[in-house]
């Protein structure tokens, strides 16, 4: 096996030759750093031969946006199944692999590194969509030994990234979830959300459905650069007003708080869903594992090198010294003063608000199967 490049340069002749990694245009990640199971580590480096850059682009110019390219995951199973003790649901779906919100911190960008693929640009412009998730899906629920449980969406990878716009894969699910009386649970930063309020209204005035909307923060340009291609602040508290209105349980999810980065906004976003009509709230503190790290250093000497030290200071005072600590019952709050701290501010904020209320509980009890093509019709007896 040929090991990967250390992280600094073995020589210098090398060092000189690399060709520093440059922000691109609408995009979150700054490399296209190799994933973790690949033996070779693949790095660019000027041999004398590239073009020479026109003489209007500056060195600090974003590059050009990588185009997004999207192939078919042909999986044969549809629900994903987890037992963490600290995740509050055991199944989830995901309509894509990758997600072109491009959002640095996604704690989903490992999983790319399972497919040959690089966590960075590579998770966000090369994505998977599974075009048949809903035949698949009505397969696994008429099975005689499904019990049913809320269904999660939008857990790994965003079900209203752009490309749903085209493909409508989640509107397909829902259907599915629909004819069956089945809860479903969606966590989304996209506005495209409200394109599908007639089958979430349906099935809440059924207790059948709710969506929590993921508010990181109500600065724009921060925004812009950390989640490039999720809906703007404006549209995400436009969603959640649509979505109360409608008559679905709507939560906000102020996630990740990153210390010294937006965690000053806990309290204004939290107002600011409340006034939306959100009926609940919760948090989750900045998650940094595998290559996310690097990733996230990265970005942050991009767009807020005054910052980065800070940041990532407060992150290892709240992991025990480390920038993660994936036990269980500690990755998604930290520990110590400085996640106490978020953690009280949170809290009080919230029952100001009347956010602190009992989570919904959704109804179970009603799932059935629908009579499938050429099913015998019941008698009704």
């Amino acid at each position: 096996m040929i090991p990967k490049l250390p992280d600094r340069p073995p020589n210098q002749a090398l060092a000189d030759a690399l060709v520093p990694d440059r922000p691109a245009k609408g995009r979150g990640a700054v490399s296209n750093r190799t994933g973790r199971y690949e033996a070779q580590e693949r790095v660019a480096v000027a041999d004398g031969w590239e073009q020479a850059p026109a003489p209007a682009a500056a060195e600090d110019d974003p590059a050009p946006s990588p185009r997004t390219t999207v192939s078919l995951d042909t999986t044969r199973t549809i629900i994903a199944r987890n037992d963490s003790p600290d995740i509050p649901f055991d199944r989830s779906i995901n309509p894509y692999r990758g997600c072109e919100h491009g959002c640095v911190y996604c704690f989903a960008r490992p999983t790319h590194a399972y497919l040959g693929l690089s966590p960075g640009l590579d998770f966000e412009t090369k994505l998977l969509m599974k075009p048949d998730a809903a035949k698949l899906l009505e397969r696994e629920l008429r099975n005689p030994r499904y019990r049913c449980d809320v269904m999660a969406m939008g857990t790994n990878t965003d079900p209203y990234q752009p490309v749903e716009r085209e493909h409508r894969i989640t509107r397909q699910i829902l259907e599915v979830l629909n004819a069956f009386n089945h809860p479903v649970g969606i966590v989304t930063k996209s506005a495209l959300v409200m394109r599908d309020i007639d089958i979430l209204s349906d099935m809440a005035r059924r207790n059948l459905a709710s969506v929590g909307v993921s508010v990181t923060s109500l600065d724009r340009d921060l925004a812009r650069v950390m989640e490039p291609r999720a809906s703007t602040p404006p549209r995400r508290l436009a969603a959640i007003a649509a979505l109360a209105a409608a008559g679905i349980p709507t939560s906000v999810m102020v996630a990740p708080i990153i210390p010294a980065l937006n965690d000053s906004e806990i309290e204004r976003i939290l107002a600011a869903a409340t006034a939306a009509g959100a009926r609940s709230a919760d948090y989750v503190l900045l998650r940094l594992p595998l290559e996310i790290k690097g990733l996230f250093e990265e970005w942050l000497e991009t767009h807020a090198p005054l910052k980065a030290k800070r940041v990532l200071d407060l992150v290892r005072e709240t992991r025990g010294g480390q920038l993660y600590d994936a036990t269980f019952g500690k990755r998604m709050t930290g520990t110590g003063p400085f996640a106490q701290l978020i953690r009280n501010r949170f809290k009080l904020a919230s029952r100001k608000l009347g956010l602190d209320r009992r989570k919904l509980n959704l109804d179970v009890t009603k799932f059935r199967a629908p009579p499938g093509v050429g099913d015998q019709l019941s008698l009704g007896l």
